[in-house]
């Protein structure tokens, strides 16, 4: 138990950078072409203890994440975030769009939970939305029990996958044979005592 409690630690300190106040620090890309709603899902993020980027469109957010076919992405801490929120209704890209290139074009970013936001509660939009593989469809004005919501969520699947981490190191360790279990043909003596043989050995021995 004391070699899981120990991987386990080392592993959540690997997989989650902590914040200053000593949490476990979650990074959202948050994807709006409204400048309101941008700063008000800002505003949001950070009060929850949130690191935040933010852009204005759906090619941006793609150019950030290295999906847009260029050789380099806007931002150098990209492959480290943990949430996409994108505005459903944008204009060149939609945030429908954006979610299907995730999921569908990128292995690296596939398992990163998108959550679609939009001021119209269209059920056609959002059950579209859900079987594109959206973790969540939330209506507008974003409030911060829902981002509060969505944090817990998202740690909470964050420890779950660190414990499985820890779970196959551990179990790898035990199957690992030690040093004084391992034998060599030279490690016998030359003269092997009974309890060395067989029992088929041994009755020819007595005989």
């Amino acid at each position: 138990m004391a070699i899981t409690g120990e991987i386990f630690r080392q592993n959540l300190t690997e997989l989650l950078e902590e914040s200053p106040s000593g949490s476990p620090e979650l990074h959202v890309l948050a994807v709006d072409d409204s400048l309101v709603d941008r700063h008000v899902i800002e505003r949001l993020l950070k009060v929850s203890s949130c690191k935040v980027t933010v852009v204005e469109s759906g090619r941006r957010a793609l150019q950030y994440l290295g999906l847009d076919g260029e050789t380099g992405s806007l931002g150098l801490d990209s492959t480290k975030v943990n949430l996409i929120m994108t505005d459903y209704s944008m204009p060149g890209m939609t945030g429908y769009e954006l979610l299907k290139k995730i999921k569908q074009e990128s292995s690296m970013f596939r398992e990163i939970p998108v959550v679609i936001m939009s001021s119209e509660n269209v059920l056609t939009r959002i059950d579209r939305c859900l079987e594109e593989g959206a973790e969540e469809f939330l209506l507008k004005p974003i409030k911060l029990s829902d981002v509060r919501r969505l944090k817990d969520f998202i740690m909470k699947g964050k420890v779950k996958e660190v414990e499985k981490k820890s779970l196959k190191r551990v179990r790898s360790i035990d199957c690992s044979p030690p040093l004084s279990a391992t034998y060599s043909p030279i490690s016998l003596p030359c003269d092997p005592s009974p309890s060395l043989l067989s029992p088929l050995s041994s009755k020819k021995a007595r005989l």
